[in-house]
């Protein structure tokens, strides 16, 4: 209604899954493309997670920047006390939704999976895998696993002058008989992966009430085999 609103609040009124052509690459693209996705579709299920994303989001650049200026010998270390309380907390609230998410995943996943490609399912199953350089010790919490990791490597990012551990600099994998696909999967394999994931984000989200969210085709027809793009298809109209 000609009211300036931020894309922030949206998920609380209007979930979308967006299929797009620059979706194709979430197998082998950046790993921010793929960080991007997880926490788009964290924040759908959950519209607060929106705040903790973006308060680690100023953590990150006011603990890069004072980084720099520390490694100048312009500011002292304990400065970082502040900043890595609030990177700290907001970063393990990001992980933990992020590994809640791909655990919800796995199910629908797989079933998306045996849906497209019942003989390739049945030979190995499609996973999803949370990398990361802070991985987490038997018991310990996200936000102690990040506290843990900072004060191991304090010194190299000194040194660096940037954060070199936290969600920002996390990833997914996507995975067949515990095989990156990124490395081996052929375009197809791939198609087939990145169509069960949209699909298993589709059923996750319209299990949230019943209602199933908005579906955003982006020329994706383009991108789809006619088999891939014939199963899309029936889905849409089911």
């Amino acid at each position: 209604n000609e009211v300036p609103r931020r894309t922030t609040v949206l998920p609380g009124i209007l979930r979308a899954v967006v299929f797009a052509p620059e979706d194709m690459l979430l197998v082998v693209g950046s790993p921010s493309l793929r960080r991007a996705v997880l926490d788009a579709i964290v924040v759908q299920r959950e519209p607060e997670a929106a705040s903790a994303i973006a308060t680690f989001g100023r953590a990150l650049t006011q603990r890069n920047n004072l980084l720099r200026r520390i490694r100048e010998e312009q500011a002292g270390r304990d400065e970082l006390r502040y900043w890595d309380a609030t990177f700290v907390e907001a970063g393990g609230e990001i992980v933990t939704q992020r590994l809640q998410l791909l655990a919800d995943l796995a199910a629908p996943l797989a079933a998306a999976h045996a849906e497209i490609a019942p003989k390739e399912a049945t030979e190995s199953a499609l996973g999803l895998r949370y990398v990361t350089n802070a991985p987490g010790l038997p018991g310990e919490a996200p936000r102690d696993t990040l506290a843990r990791r900072l004060a191991e490597t304090a010194d190299k990012e000194v040194w660096n002058g940037s954060t070199l551990v936290g969600p920002h600099r996390d990833d997914l994998a996507f995975e067949s008989a515990g095989r990156d696909l990124a490395g081996f999967a052929s375009r197809g394999q791939q198609r087939t992966a990145i169509l069960a994931f949209k699909l298993a984000e589709l059923d996750l989200l319209t299990e949230l009430d019943g209602r199933p969210p908005v579906l955003l085709l982006d020329d994706v027809f383009s991108e789809l085999d006619p088999v891939r793009r014939a199963h899309l298809v029936r889905r849409i109209a089911a």
